[in-house]
């Protein structure tokens, strides 16, 4: 018995989580992708049809994270396997909460698993990473990471690829803010400056190891303290109209800390306690409803299974190639 079809869900994520720019990232309950996928006798990997992106992804394998992932992973085990992809995007494009990421780590979960899960989920990582090169330019883990692992990561190093997953404390709750705005991924990675001065990355540096000692200790006010971007908050926050008083208004509002999940226009805080963490959504989207901009709200704890499988068909005469 083998399978021949698998339906996956993956979740978002928050990237950077403040202080750790490209090496921090957590993944939420809800929303995330799902993918289908079929094995076909057609030898090709296919995109036959995309739900949910009001037709702006492109259908052509090479192009579309979910095709680049899994004829990556296909080539990797030395695989002929036709597969046929079916993608749901229930997330905006250019949300800030990690959709291509959702994409690219449901699509290569499904299909180590439709082929008979050659490889461990941290092994199938790269070529989830591969889906964020297309998707954004860099091969950045920090929201594949998460979505295909689950919990709260750290990218320890790329080259060689370390990914380290952090406990984290059962009364820590994420609100996660989208404002119905665009901002670019690449636009938002090219404003970035090239250098940073020593003092800044030297207070970088601390609150990033600040963090994950207040995670592993369940200090919560450390954690607190530890949420502070010196680096490239200041510079990506010019892009989000309302932000210093969003940010304002969540603080006020009990969060732990406040930024911007990603590359933006999503924020994100930390809080202490469903409770809080829900009238810290209410607080922020107070302040968008007053810029006339509507925003969708996301509350939920530190999602620590990464994806998961909605359906599977199992057959005698499914064939592997």
């Amino acid at each position: 018995m083998s399978l021949d079809y698998i339906k996956v869900f993956a979740p978002a994520t928050v990237a950077n989580v403040a202080c750790g720019f490209d090496v921090l990232g957590f993944a939420i309950d809800s929303p995330g992708d799902e993918v289908e996928l079929t094995k076909s006798d057609t030898g090709e990997v296919r995109i036959t049809k995309i739900i949910g992106d009001g037709g702006k992804l492109p259908t052509d394998a090479d192009k579309n994270t979910a095709g680049v992932v899994v004829k990556a992973f296909l080539e990797a085990i030395g695989s002929k396997q036709g597969i046929d992809i079916v993608l749901h995007k229930h997330m905006p494009l250019g949300s800030g909460m990690g959709s291509s990421a959702a994409s690219s780590a449901a699509a290569v979960y499904a299909a180590n698993k439709l082929m008979g899960s050659p490889l461990s989920d941290l092994e199938i990582l790269p070529f989830a990473m591969e889906g964020e090169r297309i998707a954004c330019g860099s091969a950045h883990a920090d929201n594949v990471a998460p979505s295909l692992l689950g919990g709260f990561t750290l990218i320890r190093s790329y080259s060689p690829l370390d990914v380290v997953k952090i406990d984290v404390p059962d009364e820590l709750f994420a609100t996660v803010v989208h404002p119905k705005i665009v901002v670019n991924t690449k636009d938002a990675r090219k404003i970035l400056k090239g250098q940073v001065p020593l003092d800044k990355a030297i207070r970088q540096w601390g609150n990033v190891g600040a963090l994950i000692a207040g995670l592993l200790q369940k200090d919560y006010g450390l954690i607190s303290r530890s949420l502070e971007d010196v680096i490239i908050e200041p510079v990506r926050s010019l892009l989000l109209p309302g932000f210093d008083e969003a940010k304002q208004a969540a603080l006020e509002a009990g969060a732990l800390g406040f930024g911007i999940s990603g590359s933006g226009p999503s924020l994100f805080s930390l809080n202490r306690g469903k409770k809080t963490a829900e009238t810290v959504a209410h607080a922020i989207k107070s302040v968008y409803d007053g810029l006339g901009i509507e925003t969708d709200l996301f509350v939920s704890a530190v999602n620590q299974q990464g994806p998961s499988i909605i359906r599977s068909n199992e057959s005698d005469s499914a064939k592997t190639i």
